[in-house]
């Protein structure tokens, strides 16, 4: 029993996001560390300083007035909208100092990213399907921030398991940042209960949840001008976005066609949902969604926690044994396509990164550098500059190169050229 308890402990704080609650910017991703590359654009600097404003959504029952709520960690039925703000550094740091952080090798403590306000604007009941005037105004606010700039994509962040809503928006005003500041962002903030002592609950409510994604995914497609609606889910995240996506797109209908919801990118980052559930849902929604992208780590200590506490394998550390033969199939003949792509993250091959992984996807600044240009520029791995791979079984993946940073210039300027790498 002690050895369970104990084993418990260790998965919950390994898979919680999966650290202490403080959040701090990002090593730099790969792509600035030469300078700016052209990222941060959309309002003058002179307009800028070192807060990020991101939007959120949310089925946590609030305890505070919605000028000033306190989002508890009790599940609610009412998807509620609203703006957050945080600020990096403790208030002393100027933006000239900030961007230089962020487009630069510069080593030392990072700063830590706080949240200092938030302010609900709508409320959407479960049994309602048209917005009401507040929730009017909340989505003419979401078009007014798309129309800033050349980025005409919303991203919603799914965070994990062990997380409470201010590291999650935290983690989520990551991407305002270095995605560039005309980027609208929101977090979809689900009711983990933030303690490594609740892992299980956390992934009881995560299921529940499964609706109310869906339906937030419904009504951006809905009611805002984006583009499209790209998705990053991170860990015990994609045992909502997973779902959720299925269940979207069967709403959607599959007549309706690949715009009706108008999905982008869905990228899953150490994904712990049961494999077999995961591989099941694909098919469900991959002709909704312009690529899914899973990034698992074979070594991933948290993930082998995760899989001896559910007693499946875990998406982000996949052991086809637990999946049908008709399943392998069509996996294999779906990692062939553009729809699905494989990024395997092997830790000897990554410069200094530790080898049982769970956030490489936010600490290592190669993987951070795939994904920002995944989301700003909806390319493919083998124009992001990855290498392809397959299996004995011809499963294909994908890997990073060793002279990754060396081409890495050379990939962004096409890309963002408009040109093939």
């Amino acid at each position: 029993m002690m050895t369970r308890i104990a084993a418990v402990l260790a998965a919950t704080w390994l898979l919680g996001g999966c650290s202490p609650s403080t959040v701090r910017l990002m090593p730099t991703p790969t792509l600035f560390t030469g300078g700016d590359p052209g990222l941060f654009m959309g309002e003058a600097d002179a307009d800028r300083d070192t807060t990020l404003e991101i939007l959120y959504a949310t089925n946590r029952l609030p305890a505070g007035p919605p000028e000033a709520p306190n989002y508890t960690r009790e599940r609610g039925e009412q998807l509620r909208f609203g703006v957050a703000t945080l600020r990096v550094g403790d208030g002393t740091k100027t933006w000239e100092s900030l961007r230089e952080m962020s487009t630069s090798a510069v080593e030392g403590e990072r700063p830590e990213i706080t949240l200092e306000s938030m302010r609900e604007m709508a409320v959407l009941e479960e049994s309602v399907e048209a917005p009401g005037p507040d929730a009017a105004a909340f989505f003419a606010h979401v078009d007014e921030l798309l129309g800033r700039g050349g980025y005409q994509d919303i991203l919603v962040y799914v965070h994990g398991a062990n997380t409470n809503f201010e590291r999650a928006a935290a983690q989520a005003a990551q991407f305002q940042h270095f995605l560039g500041r005309d980027a609208v962002v929101m977090v979809f903030a689900w009711p983990s209960a933030g303690s490594m002592l609740r892992y299980r609950r956390d992934v009881a409510t995560a299921r529940r949840t499964e609706p109310t994604f869906a339906r937030l995914l419904e009504q951006l497609s809905a009611h805002t001008q984006a583009a499209h609606v790209n998705v990053l889910a991170y860990s015990a995240g994609a045992m909502i976005a997973s779902p959720g996506l299925a269940r979207a797109a069967d709403a959607a209908g599959s007549a309706a066609g690949e715009d009706s919801l108008r999905l982008g990118e869905v990228y899953y980052a150490a994904p712990d949902i049961d494999f077999p559930v995961f591989v099941d849902n694909l098919p469900r929604y991959e002709d909704q969604v312009r690529r899914v992208t899973g990034a698992l780590n074979m070594s991933d200590r948290a993930l082998s926690f995760a899989q001896w506490f559910n007693r499946v394998s875990r998406a982000g550390r996949p052991n086809l044994a637990d999946i049908g033969p008709d399943e392998t199939r069509w996996l294999v003949a779906a990692s062939g396509r553009d729809e699905l792509d494989v990024l395997s993250i092997r830790p000897d091959e990554l410069p200094d990164l530790p080898a049982t992984s769970h956030a490489f996807w936010y600490d290592h600044p190669w993987v951070s550098s795939d994904i920002l240009l995944k989301l700003r520029f909806h390319a493919p791995p083998r124009a992001r500059g990855l290498d392809p791979n397959s299996t004995e079984i011809a499963l294909a993946f994908w890997t990073f190169p060793a002279d990754y940073a060396e081409q890495l210039p050379a990939v962004a300027r096409a890309l963002a050229a408009g040109k093939d790498p």
